[in-house]
């Protein structure tokens, strides 16, 4: 099966190491990071979420109008607009990208970030609403008469958009999570289900709840499966580690100076130390659990990371040389992973760097694995017209 590669789309310099040093949506970045993703073999960039942060369909029309090939992941919140508004504005994107958006719809994890925008809603009931936001807009894209709705968070009466998506039947539905909700909901509505990186085993055991969700949703087809990664590489094996050790030296340091009334270059305690305060997401909490139970995993899998950002997102590291992270990453490929995201902490240069050495490599095993594939179906196909012709 095909491998796709999601980087991010950035609209300021700043990450968990460095503080940002353009305004909250710099027009030069932004397009910067997308032009190293275009260029150095990247399929699609997420333009995330974030409360107070720029509006990230805007920024995504931006650059779909300056760049010919990226296609656009574009995260949302179903609180911050109502169905039928949300349809329109996905389908006008997809529109100007000429068929490049896959929409990610993000229920929210955490209480005090959803009620920044007044989105009062306990979780429970947040993955209610976005069960019911999503078939609202798949409707919305799809028909081409005025339908009615009745449902426990939206009503509305006689709907018909003008505007309809490139895409037939309509665009990809992105989703993500790790608790029992979560894979309910995805398994049911989403054509791609994301996760964390976790290690392999965790992983396998994921990828098989989001099957039985979608069993048990009565689909026949299950979500592709997408992976997120932090990559750390180096020409040497010595070069990465001593490359992860200062990585997380600077995201302490850096969470330390973030701290209300900390002093100048104060480091921030570990999250997963005794008393640390435990993240409300069950997808953050699964991450500081097997922080807590090791750093190393499987090939590469390094945890560090993710034990100084207290599980924040996608935080999980893979560490080593070019060659090491991409046999890692088709590890992953294996167990039926077909999108791997990946993320640096120095966007454009890590996003050029993994580009030119590490994508290659695994689209050549990727490749090779299909050609495979296809030789031994090929085979098996001749011995049965073989056997059906010695049994005649």
């Amino acid at each position: 099966m095909p491998v796709e590669f999601l980087g991010i789309a950035a609209t300021g310099d700043g990450s968990e190491t460095t503080a940002r040093t353009t305004a909250a949506f710099d027009r030069d970045y932004t397009l910067r990071l997308a032009r190293a993703h275009e260029d150095h073999g990247w399929d699609r960039v997420l333009f995330a979420y974030g409360a107070g942060a720029p509006e990230p369909a805007a920024a995504a029309a931006f650059l779909a109008s300056h760049l010919d090939r990226l296609q656009i992941l574009l995260a949302h919140r179903p609180n911050v607009s109502y169905p039928t508004f949300a349809a329109k504005t996905f389908a006008t994107l997809d529109r100007i990208s000429d068929g490049r958006l896959t929409v990610h719809f993000i229920t929210g994890g955490n209480d005090h970030e959803q009620q920044r925008e007044g989105d009062f809603l306990t979780k429970d009931q947040r993955y209610e609403r976005t069960r019911e936001y999503i078939g609202i807009v798949k409707k919305a894209w799809t028909s081409r008469e005025p339908f009615d709705h009745e449902g426990p968070y939206y009503r509305f009466n006689d709907f018909v958009s003008d505007v309809f998506p490139v895409q037939l039947p309509r665009p990809d539905v992105s989703f993500g999570g790790s608790s029992d909700a979560a894979y309910a909901a995805g398994g049911a509505e989403a054509d791609i289900y994301c996760l964390w990186g976790e290690p392999l085993a965790r992983t396998a055991e994921q990828i098989e709840r989001v099957k039985e969700a979608a069993r048990a949703a009565g689909r026949t087809d299950v979500p592709r499966i997408q992976v997120a990664f932090r990559p750390i590489i180096a020409p040497t094996e010595d070069l990465a580690w001593e490359k992860a050790h200062r990585t997380v030296a600077a995201i302490r340091a850096r969470r330390g100076a973030n701290r209300p009334g900390a002093a100048p270059g104060a480091v921030t305690p570990e999250p997963v130390a005794p008393g640390a305060v435990a993240p409300e997401n069950v997808g953050s909490r699964r991450l500081i659990e097997i922080a807590e139970a090791g750093e190393r995993y499987d090939r590469a899998l390094w945890t560090p990371t993710a034990a100084a950002t207290g599980g924040a997102g996608n935080s999980n590291a893979l560490v080593g040389t070019p060659e090491t992270v991409a046999q890692a990453l088709l590890d992953y490929y294996d167990l039926g992973v077909d999108i791997l995201s990946a993320r640096g902490y120095d966007l454009v240069d890590d996003a050029i760097d993994f580009g030119r050495y590490v994508i290659p490599i695994v689209r050549e095993e990727v490749a090779k694995r299909d050609a495979a594939r296809a030789a031994r179906a090929a085979r098996a196909e001749r011995d049965r017209h073989q056997l059906i012709a010695a049994q005649a």
